[in-house]
Parts: C-alpha cells; structure tokens; sequence
C-alpha cells in the first residue's frame, strides 16, 4: 500500500469514527456499497476524484483534509507502541519461564 493509500485510509476511519459512522452508513451516505468504503480503507481500492468530494463531504471536511498526515502519525505512533508491548510482553514471559526452570 503507497504512503498516500495508508493516509488516506487513516484519516477517512478516524473522521468517520469521529462522526459516529459505520462503514455501511459512510456507504449510505455517498451513495456506494459498504465493502467499497471497506475497501477504500483497507488501502485495496483508491476511490475516484469525485468519490473523494463525496466522502470528504459526508466527513464534513475538505478534500485536502483526507490527506493530512495527523490521523496517519498518529496511527503510526499507536501501532509502533502495540508492537512494543507485545515484545515486551513476550520478553517477560520467555523470561519467567527461563527462571522458572532454572529454580527446578
């Protein structure tokens, strides 16, 4: 997926999360189907020039604004610090069990 697809798909989830909005009704609202919308964020599609407007309308928002790089940074930043955790978490228990066998 292109850096532009990973922005676009972040910003359009936390605009319609923001707005309270599934995907089907984000679908309803411009007029396509919900796996289209699925698609769109999923990074597998990129929608149309005019399909932009329509979502970005529906958003509440300008066109330009699905392309800012806040939602995305923040995305970026939240997964890198779920795979910290999970290492982490994994560390501790291969650890544990490391002790815990060398005390038998």
């Amino acid at each position: 997926m292109t850096e532009l697809r990973k922005i676009l798909s972040a910003n359009m989830k936390a605009y319609r999360t923001e707005l309270g909005y599934s995907q089907a009704r984000l679908a309803e609202v411009v007029d396509t189907a919900t796996n289209y919308i699925a698609q769109i964020e999923n990074g597998k599609r990129f929608p149309t020039d005019k399909m932009l407007e329509k979502i970005a309308c529906a958003l509440q928002k300008k066109g330009y604004e699905l392309f800012f790089v806040v939602h995305y940074e923040q995305k970026m930043e939240k997964d890198w610090q779920t795979r910290v955790l999970i290492d982490l978490e994994h560390f501790i228990h291969d650890r544990i069990t490391s002790l815990k066998k060398e005390n038998v």
